[in-house]
């Protein structure tokens, strides 16, 4: 299948790790031309080298970025278009925000987490959707997690602002069919990251159990008996960024080896 990448600008938020980066190994597999950002430019740098020789994509380059500040979000999509020349497909990620019951969270954690998950999907989109309208095409595609279709215990930050991604990507893809952007929600189950090890070690230490003892109770709830990797959870998301999908827009879809057993 000819999945239309080679040459695309393809923007990539959060990704000199993780679930960023494998997406931004994947798109540069392609022949695509990706720009990763973080904050971090030392990891930055490193994924980007990781990238390039891997691949052998020498149109792969990054740029620091907060994306909790509004000015350093634009100066991003601004590089990007001096870069690029365009965007074409932008990936909207950001680490997840700090694990907890509701009576755990003061006003500063809920706004520092509005910003982090939500509101830098606003403004990066709305950064975007101009250079996409023009050339009446684009793909934005919202990394969320599995709670948007079953919330999960301990994270009541995420539940409530992953739910916000997917009516953002909902009202969008009605808005903006017209101009052939097409706008797509992936929420990770238990995908092998170091946000899911965090976040395995910290439940472990809640039930007074080892670490391996947990994942191993977790894995056994999965049908597929395992934790996927980031580059299966990559691979759906590059064919959604493609000139292959022409007909998939405002969906929520999950990546979790079958966990989740709502509809």
């Amino acid at each position: 299948m000819d999945l239309q990448l080679k040459g695309k600008s393809v923007l990539v938020s959060a990704g000199s790790k993780g679930l960023g980066k494998a997406t931004a190994m994947e798109f540069a597999r392609e022949g695509a031309h990706v720009l990763i950002a973080s904050r971090n430019e030392e990891q930055l740098i490193q994924a980007v080298t990781e990238i390039s020789k891997e691949t052998k994509n020498d149109h792969v380059n990054y740029c620091i970025c907060d994306i909790t500040d509004a000015a350093q979000i634009d100066y991003l999509v601004e590089y990007a278009v001096k870069t690029f020349g365009t965007v074409d497909v932008l990936i909207n990620n950001a680490g997840g925000p700090p694990a907890g019951r509701f009576e755990d969270m003061r006003d500063e954690d809920w706004q520092n987490a509005f910003e982090l998950n939500l509101l830098s999907f606003v403004r990066l989109t709305r950064k975007v959707i101009p250079y996409m309208q023009k050339q009446q095409s684009g793909r934005i595609i919202n990394f969320a997690s599995s709670s948007i279709k079953e919330p999960l215990d301990n994270l009541i930050l995420s539940n409530t602002f992953r739910a916000g991604i997917v009516g953002l990507a909902k009202s969008l893809s009605q808005e903006l069919a017209e101009y052939q952007i097409l706008v797509n929600t992936i929420g990770p189950g238990r995908i092998a990251t170091d946000r899911l090890t965090q976040l395995d070690e910290i439940r472990s230490n809640q039930l007074g159990i080892a670490y391996e003892e947990h994942v191993q109770n977790t894995e056994q709830k999965i049908p597929l008996q395992r934790y996927g990797t980031p580059e299966e959870f990559a691979k759906m998301v590059v064919f959604l960024g493609s000139g292959a999908n022409t007909y998939i827009t405002g969906q929520s879809l999950l990546i979790d080896g079958g966990k989740v057993k709502a509809l």
